[in-house]
């Protein structure tokens, strides 16, 4: 349906084995002017496998199996290249620093870095596009109504590498006001493939109908619009939801494995948060006393599961005390209590949120899960946006689906906006939808590349 599912990162991830070993082939081949003899290979490539294995867990953490990367080659370049960097500085302490080597790669290093990010340029920028891409894409018609509906049509037909385009767009109402005509014109568009907003209120009374078009050719595919959508954006389709979907997803059952399992993490990872915090203390007070006057720990009500109130604790980040700016609220508070310069490198780092370890080894709150918000700014987004508390049907967490997906506006950390809060809001619904310790895992991943790469722009 897609180009860049789980069958594509399954191809680039083996294709990037196969540049890693290839490469150190090439490497000794180059060395020694001569074609490797395979005892000597062998040799070499069971010193480098730890390095291969670092490296393709680097290249996940930094996203590079994302179906962004996959499909915008203009992100590519600047993504492998940062990410080149660390694993070569990697690469060097572990044969430079490990003591009892059996064989000194060390002579040879520097070129297989060299011939490796080569590889890596050419396999990603050049080949895998040509393998990948689609030799014609199918032509689809996308029924529904919403923003949503405009906003895939937008991705996938400003994207090639999708392997299908919208040339036809149907609404509810002219579907609705004959339908005949309607199926004229998607036979004469040549589409199939057919896409259908299958909760759609106005569209149900017209579902037999598109069913029995859809199942009645055998050539015509059929998509569901929220399967699509979830597929391309990472989130649900916030604005078409219906109480059906709640009922059906939320609170939806889960594995005792996985309750016992995650609260295990959650001991484990707390307890090394609050040993970093311990450690943290003297360092934070001293700083942010040199600063200025004012408390080293803030305590916040925030929201738990189900709506219960819970008292947080962080390193204090605001002059005064760390009170939400949310763009409806007071403005006069966020030009009065601005964020401190040492609490602009405790919230670039993440270190504020190191004493919320209490709450995590309290059973308040988990590694993983929908951020949660102070109760003033809760109440009133809950009364903005439909559906918002819903959020809270799952244990918050420290980091989330959201945290590692949406874009901020430019300066922010964290959405402070109506919009951004609803954006955020989508992709927490499509973790409550799909949580698992695989999600949770990649999320995991992804929020230490986040981490890393705050602190190497401080």
């Amino acid at each position: 349906m897609t180009f860049g599912g789980k069958k594509a990162t399954t191809f680039l991830f083996i294709g990037d084995l196969i540049v890693f070993i290839l490469s150190l082939w090439l490497t000794l081949a180059v060395r020694y002017l001569s074609l490797p003899q395979f005892g000597n290979f062998l040799d070499q490539f069971n010193l480098y496998v730890p390095v291969f294995g670092v490296w393709i867990l680097i290249f996940y953490m930094a996203g590079l199996y994302s179906k962004r990367i996959i499909l915008f080659k203009n992100e590519l370049w600047g993504a492998i290249l940062r990410t080149q960097i660390l694993n070569i500085a990697l690469a060097a302490l572990y044969f430079f620093l490990l003591p009892g080597l059996g064989i000194a790669p060390k002579t040879m290093l520097v070129l297989y870095l060299l011939i490796s990010l080569a590889g890596i340029f050419t396999w990603r920028s050049l080949l895998f596009p040509q393998f990948t891409r689609p030799t014609a894409r199918d032509k689809a018609v996308l029924i529904g109504d919403g923003a949503e509906i405009k906003e895939l049509v937008t991705e996938v037909n400003g994207n090639s590498r999708y392997q299908l385009e919208f040339v036809l767009g149907l609404s509810s109402e002219e579907l609705g006001s004959d339908f005949e005509k309607c199926v004229t014109k998607f036979h004469d568009a040549k589409c199939t493939t057919l896409v259908v907003d299958t909760e759609s209120v106005a569209l149900q009374p017209l579902l037999p109908q598109i069913y029995e078009l859809a199942f009645s050719d055998t050539t015509i595919q059929f998509i569901d619009f929220y399967d699509m959508y979830e597929d391309v954006f990472d989130r649900v389709p916030l604005s078409l939801l219906q109480y059906d979907w709640f009922l059906k997803y939320v609170p939806a059952t889960v594995s005792n494995f996985y309750v016992v399992g995650k609260r295990a993490v959650d001991i484990v990872g707390g307890i090394a948060m609050f040993l970093v915090m311990l450690v943290a203390i003297p360092f934070v007070y001293l700083a942010l006393r040199i600063e200025g006057p004012g408390p080293l720990f803030i305590k916040q009500n925030r929201f738990g599961i189900n709506g219960s109130i819970i008292k947080t604790y962080k390193f204090r980040s605001m002059r005064y005390s760390d009170i939400g700016v949310w763009k409806i609220g007071s403005q006069k508070n966020a030009i009065e209590n601005y964020v401190t310069r040492v609490g602009a490198v405790l919230r670039t780092t993440s270190l504020d949120e190191f004493p919320q370890s209490i709450n995590i080894l309290r059973g308040e709150l988990s590694l993983i899960g929908p951020r949660n918000d102070v109760v003033a700014l809760g109440e009133r987004l809950s009364d903005a946006i439909p559906y918002y508390n819903i959020r809270y049907s799952v244990k918050p967490g420290i980091t989330g689906w959201a945290q590692i997906n949406q874009q901020y506006e430019q300066g922010n950390i964290s959405p402070q906006s109506i919009e951004e809060t609803k954006t955020r809001l989508a992709y927490d619904f499509y973790y409550i939808k799909h949580r698992s310790f695989v999600l949770d895992i990649v999320i995991a991943l992804k929020t230490v590349k986040r981490m890393l790469f705050r602190v190497s722009t401080l």
